[in-house]
């Protein structure tokens, strides 16, 4: 089998996760009668201090709904540059919702406050308004950065100084608690809209939840509707989810300790690595598409992440020793390709 480190959503389910979700008490979810999604929404809104969680499909359509909620057609959403919104999610929020995006360039993906700050526009008749900003905690093409929770207050503290809403992407939420140590009804607290993902990390199979304003959840229900996110019986993958959260959170330092474990090999065979703070490893390399398929040759999948980047993530299913074997890979593929020789 090939030691998979393209992302942290290739994990399969254990078998006492499959042995959870066969036993999972379901209902119609569509009709709000599903026992299973109902425990796992009440216990990721009480875990973030919200009144109300929904349950949806995947992580892209958690963002799309919570953004709706905050920003209308033809209004404005800063966030930036590299964001998984604007980066990885196929112009959903333009093509569906007719959401303006306007972004920053920032070191690792976190953003400054004073410089969010420069960019708000009010809004009149001649001039679009700005209405919600975006953070993306960890960030992907950051490496997994995490922002400092006292940043992340001063930014919520600049939307609430402006009359408009914060909405954190969260699908890595649990990485940047584990490496804190800050409680997730902090991350929460800062947030107006939230998004998280189950399947990122704790190894769910599928499933995210939207985290909406008080008093709005059936709104985010009606949306995910109508983007045909409504689910059955559902609570076979809620029970996934609620698995994953019980079993799987602490256990996220050891994929932290992993991805520091082959940053420091590929470092010590001179490779070009930025630190990890988290579970994502990036690499600078000449030609990241002809690394990348030499690894696969080798029995190692990483992602290209962009012509001269590597993105390597750690996750439940790879072991110490896997990562050893994979930092060896990579750095024989480093050597060996035509730049380097």
């Amino acid at each position: 089998m090939p030691i998979d480190l393209r992302s942290d959503t290739v994990t399969k389910p254990s078998p006492a996760m499959r042995q959870a979700m066969a036993d999972a008490e379901v209902g119609d979810d569509q009709y709000g009668e599903d026992p299973t999604v109902r425990r796992l929404e009440e216990t990721i809104a009480a875990a973030f201090g919200f009144p109300e969680a929904v349950f949806v499909p995947t992580g892209i359509m958690a963002n799309h709904i919570a953004l709706r909620l905050l920003v209308a057609p033809g209004e404005e959403l800063l966030c930036d540059a590299d964001a998984h919104i604007v980066a990885h999610e196929n112009g959903g929020l333009a093509a569906h919702a007719g959401i303006q995006t306007r972004t920053l360039p920032s070191l690792r993906g976190l953003m400054d406050p004073a410089s969010l700050a420069a960019l708000i526009r009010v809004g009149d008749r001649y001039t679009v308004g700005t209405r919600a900003l975006e953070v993306e905690n960890t960030h992907n093409r950051g490496g997994g950065a995490v922002y400092p929770i006292g940043t992340l207050r001063e930014i919520r503290a600049l939307a609430d100084s402006f009359g408009i809403g914060l909405h954190v992407d969260g699908a890595r939420i649990w990485n940047a608690h584990v490496a804190t140590g800050v409680p997730l009804a902090d991350y929460g607290a800062v947030a107006t809209t939230m998004a998280v993902c189950m399947s990122k990390g704790l190894g769910a199979p599928a499933g995210s939840l939207v985290l909406p304003p008080p008093g709005r959840a059936e709104e985010a229900r009606t949306l995910r509707r109508r983007l045909g996110g409504s689910m059955r019986q559902s609570g076979i993958l809620a029970a996934g989810a609620l698995y994953a959260l019980t079993h799987n959170l602490d256990r996220l330092s050891q994929d932290h300790e992993n991805a520091r474990r082959i940053a420091a090999a590929l470092k010590a065979a001179g490779a070009t690595v930025r630190d990890p703070e988290t579970n994502i490893v990036l690499v600078d390399v000449d030609d990241a598409p002809a690394v990348a398929e030499a690894c696969s040759a080798a029995g190692v999948r990483v992602s290209a992440f962009g012509p001269k980047l590597l993105r390597i993530v750690t996750h439940l299913d790879v072991s110490p020793q896997d990562c050893d074997t994979a930092a060896e890979v990579v750095s024989t593929a480093l050597m060996q390709s035509p730049e380097r020789g």
